[in-house]
């Protein structure tokens, strides 16, 4: 375990998932297969709904936000991962390892007001469907929008500007496969107390106000769908909330167990919970809510088939240009 000051010597290294050396390569084809299902998952998700205009609505805006933060959540850890796996020094820098720690709660916190759009949007739809056009009107989903990003830039920049003041000079090797601020702060030689203070407190407003929408939301519809008469038509009401109800579950439900204890407990159990929300959740999102969306079926295979024909076009016309 290195030793130093990290005022003078600004890097840290990343002990990553497994120390053992025929471990690397194993992981390496792991994520990365990971990090690419996550990509064109997500990107056909975007893909999809951007070119078809029955996709064209609040639920499905916000979808397509939530896989464009899922893919720069991914992108802000997996690629450092990789290039971890198959070096042997594997550290990051100080302004590097801010930056990805700055990113990393960005995108994270963004997920979650993201979710709380959708399930405000999800609640207006089944209890206040005659309004739901001039409810969730562009001007509305836009303000959502602007507030998720906004909230979460303020966040994170607090955080890492608390991190950014401490000071570093025992170990330098974060126990982790990539700059989380709790793993940081165990190696922090100045007092943490501040930092442990606002994560405990801001922290937890930020990641317990939309879940605590998310909740109300859901308890509101639940009361709706009840009061439906037929049971079809509660069906219907349900099928339209399971996938988003599944996501939430997964994201929220690791936070909690990685987040909301001390600092002192945090222990490896908490990088293989941090997988699930950080990669396995970003990858599962595209596979969620389209196996369980039939409007996202239609859009997928529509994208299908208009890639089909353009591909069948270019062929038709790169074999017109060549001749017999």
């Amino acid at each position: 375990m290195e030793m130093c000051n990290l005022t003078r010597l600004p890097k840290f290294i990343l002990l990553g998932l497994s120390p053992r050396p025929e471990d690397q390569k194993p992981l390496f084809v792991l994520f990365l297969i990971l990090y690419l299902v996550t990509l064109m998952g997500n990107l056909l998700i975007i893909l999809a709904i951007r070119s078809d205009p029955q996709l064209q609505n609040p639920m499905y805006f916000f979808l397509s936000i939530l896989s464009f933060a899922d893919i720069c959540y991914t992108t802000v850890i997996i690629p450092k991962m990789l290039v971890n796996f198959l070096s042997d020094a594997k550290t990051i820098s100080y302004a590097e390892c801010l930056t990805q720690m700055y990113f990393f709660l960005l995108f994270g916190n963004m997920d979650s007001y993201l979710l709380a759009a959708m399930a405000i949007d999800r609640y207006v739809a089944i209890c206040n469907p005659f309004h739901y056009i001039t409810v969730m009107n562009h001007r509305c989903c836009m303000s959502l929008l602007v507030f998720s990003t906004a909230f979460s830039c303020l966040h994170s920049l607090l955080h890492v500007l608390l991190v950014n003041r401490l000071t570093f000079c025992t170990s330098n090797v974060i126990h982790h496969f990539f700059c989380d601020v709790t793993p940081v702060l165990k190696l922090a030689c100045s007092s943490t107390s501040v930092n442990e203070v606002v994560a405990m407190t801001e922290g937890m407003v930020s990641v317990m106000v939309p879940f605590v929408c998310i909740i109300i939301s859901y308890l509101r519809i639940l009361i709706a769908v009840l009061n439906i008469p037929s049971a079809a038509g509660k069906c219907k009401a349900f099928s339209t909330c399971s996938s988003h109800l599944t996501v939430v579950t997964l994201f929220y439900g690791s936070i909690s167990y990685v987040y909301f204890q001390p600092l002192s407990s945090y222990t490896v159990k908490d990088r293989i919970a941090t997988i699930i929300y950080t990669v396995l959740t970003s990858m599962l999102n595209p596979f969620i809510y389209s196996l369980r969306n039939k409007d996202m079926k239609r859009g997928l295979e529509k994208l299908r088939s208009r890639i089909k024909s353009e591909t069948d076009r270019l062929s038709t016309t790169k074999n017109k240009i060549q001749g017999p």
